[in-house]
C-alpha cells in the first residue's frame, strides 16, 4: 500500500493525541495520573484511532474488534503474572524473606558499590532465570529495600536493578524475547545471541561505569541509616537463615524450568509457609489478632496475599518499606493495561502501526540509517501498541525484505530488535513491561526511567556500532555476506 500524506496522518493523529493527554494527565495530576487519567487517555486515543480506522481508511468495526479481542488475550498471561507478583510480595515481605535478605545484605553491601552489584546481580539472575519481570518482582524487591536502608535513592536503585535484569533477559537462551526476536527473523538462537554481544557488553559496562561513579556522590555516609534499619527489621521480624530456604527453593523450580506461573505461584505458597512457621506474630498482626488459632492464621494469610499490610515498626520509613498490596494492588495496572493493549489492538488492526514503521523506511540511505529506523521503529512500537512481542513481530516484519535485499544478514536484525523492541517496552508507562516493573517496586516509570542507562544506552550503541562497522558482515566482493 502507497504511503500517503492521509495514511501518515490517520497514523499519527491518535499516537500524538495520546501522548499529548498522557503529558497532560501527568502535569494536573502528577503520581496519581496511573490512577485513572492514563487510563481515560487511552480510551480516547482508542476511540480516535477507531473513528479514523472506519472513516478514512474505510476498516470494518468487526476488524477493529478482533483486534482488541486478540490483543487482551495476548495480555492474559502478562495480567496473571502481575496477579501472582501481587501475592508473592504480600508473602516474601510477612514470611520475612525480604526483611531477612535487607538485614543480611545491608551487613555486606558496601553503600558506594551498591548500584553497581545490585546491577550484577539482577543481570545474574535473569541470565539464569530468562525472565526480568520475576528477577524485579523477588530479588529485585529485596536490592531495592536494602538501597533504601543504604541510603541510595529509589529511583537509582531501581535503574540499577532494571538495568541488570533486562540484561540477563536479553542474553538468555532461555527468555521468550530472545527466542521470539531470533524466530521472527529466522536467525539460529545461538548466532543471535552470541551476535547480540557486541553491543550488549559495551552497554553494560558504560552503565556499570555510570553506576560506580555516581554510587560516591549518592550516598552520604553520615546519613546512612542501615543500622536503624536493620534494628527495627529485627525487633518485628523473626530474622534466621531459614527463612531464605524460600527464595533457594525458587532458584530450584527456576533450574527446572517450570513456566514463570507456576514459579510465582509455588514461591508465593513457600512464603506463606514461612510466614506461618517462623512469622506467626507478625501474619496474626495483619489482621490485629493476638491470639492463635486456625481460623486466624487462615484470615491473616488470605489477607496477605489479596490485600495490603501495614506493619508497624515505630519507623515510618521503614513502615513503607515493607508495606504491601497484594493482589488487589495491581488492579489499577491490570486497568491500564488493558486499555493500553486495547488502543495497540486497533491500532494494529487499522493498518496504523504498519504505517509508521513504513515512514522510518522512507528515511533509511545507508546501513547506519537503516539500522537506525529499525531501532526507532522498535521504540516507537513500544509507545504505539504497548507491548514490546507486538513491537518485535512488526519491527520484524517491516525490515525483513530490506535487510535481505541489501545483503545484510538476519542476525543484524534480530539484535537491532532486540536492542530496541526488548529494552525500551519498560520506559514506556503505558507498555505491559514498564507497568509490570512499576507495579512491583512501587516507583513510577517516569520516576526511573532516567535511571535505566542500559536500556537508555542499547538502541544508540546499536546504531554506533553499526556506524562503525565492526563485526558486521557486509556484501563483499563475492556479492554476499559472510555466514554465521
Amino acid at each position: 500500500m502507497r504511503l500517503t500524506f492521509r495514511r501518515i496522518l490517520v497514523a499519527f493523529v491518535p499516537l500524538v493525541t495520546l501522548i499529548g493527554m498522557i503529558v497532560l494527565g501527568v502535569t494536573v495530576f502528577g503520581r496519581d495520573a496511573g490512577d485513572g487519567p492514563s487510563q481515560i487517555s487511552l480510551v480516547f486515543a482508542t476511540a480516535i484511532a477507531a473513528v479514523l480506522a472506519m472513516a478514512v481508511e474505510h476498516v470494518p468495526w468487526s476488524t477493529l474488534e478482533q483486534g482488541i479481542s486478540l490483543s487482551i488475550s495476548k495480555a492474559g498471561i502478562s495480567i496473571m503474572i502481575l496477579f501472582l507478583i501481587g501475592m508473592l510480595s504480600g508473602a516474601w515481605m510477612i514470611g520475612g524473606v525480604v526483611p531477612t535478605l535487607i538485614c543480611y545484605g545491608v551487613k555486606i553491601m558496601n553503600p558506594s558499590i551498591f548500584l553497581a552489584c545490585a546491577c550484577i546481580i539482577c543481570a545474574i539472575v535473569s541470565l539464569m532465570t530468562g525472565t526480568s519481570w520475576t528477577t524485579v518482582a523477588t530479588i529485585g524487591v529485596a536490592l531495592l529495600g536494602i538501597g533504601t536502608a543504604l541510603g541510595v535513592p529509589a529511583p537509582w536503585s531501581a535503574g540499577a536493578i532494571i538495568s541488570g535484569a533486562y540484561f540477563g533477559d536479553k542474553l538468555s537462551p532461555l527468555s521468550d524475547t530472545t527466542i521470539l526476536a531470533s524466530s521472527a527473523t529466522g536467525t539460529d538462537l545461538f548466532v543471535h545471541i552470541r551476535y547480540m554481544l557486541f553491543t550488549t557488553f559495551p552497554s553494560m559496562t558504560l552503565t556499570l561505569i555510570i553506576f560506580l561513579v555516581a554510587g560516591f556522590f549518592l550516598v552520604d555516609a553520615t546519613a546512612v541509616n542501615a543500622q536503624d534499619f536493620a534494628e527495627g527489621l529485627s525487633s518485628t521480624f523473626h530474622i534466621t537463615p531459614w527463612t531464605l530456604l524460600v527464595p533457594l527453593a525458587t532458584g530450584v523450580l527456576i533450574a527446572l524450568r517450570l513456566p514463570s506461573l507456576a514459579v510465582l505461584f509455588l514461591s508465593a505458597l513457600l512464603g506463606g509457609v514461612s510466614a506461618v512457621i517462623l512469622q506467626s506474630d507478625v501474619l496474626l498482626s495483619v489482621i490485629g489478632e493476638e491470639l492463635p488459632s486456625a481460623t486466624g492464621y487462615y484470615k491473616a494469610l488470605m489477607t496477605t496475599f489479596f490485600s495490603s499490610t501495614h506493619i508497624a515498626t515505630g519507623s515510618e520509613a521503614l513502615d513503607r518499606l515493607i508495606s504491601t498490596r497484594g493482589m488487589s494492588g495491581m488492579l489499577t495496572t491490570v486497568w491500564l493495561i488493558i486499555c493500553a493493549v486495547s488502543f495497540g489492538g486497533v491500532m494494529y488492526a487499522g493498518g496504523m502501526l504498519k504505517t509508521i514503521a513504513d515512514v522510518a523506511l522512507v528515511c533509511v540511505r545507508g546501513l547506519a540509517s537503516l539500522v537506525g529506523a529499525t531501532a526507532f521503529t522498535g521504540a516507537l512500537m513500544n509507545v504505539a501498541a504497548g507491548d514490546q512481542y507486538i513491537s518485535i513481530l512488526i519491527t520484524a516484519d517491516m525490515f525483513r525484505d530490506a535487510y535481505r535485499e541489501k545483503g545484510l544478514e538476519s542476525r543484524l536484525l534480530s539484535r537491532t530488535i532486540e536492542d530496541s523492541s526488548t529494552v525500551t517496552s519498560v520506559l514506556v508507562p503505558w507498555n505491559t513491561c514498564a507497568m509490570a516493573q512499576s507495579a512491583s517496586l512501587g516507583i513510577a516509570t517516569a520516576v526511573y526511567l532516567p535511571y535505566c542507562f542500559f536500556n537508555l544506552i542499547s538502541p544508540f550503541m546499536s546504531v554506533l556500532v553499526a556506524a562503525l562497522g565492526w563485526k558486521i558482515a557486509l556484501p563483499g566482493k563475492a556479492g554476499r555476506p559472510i555466514s554465521a
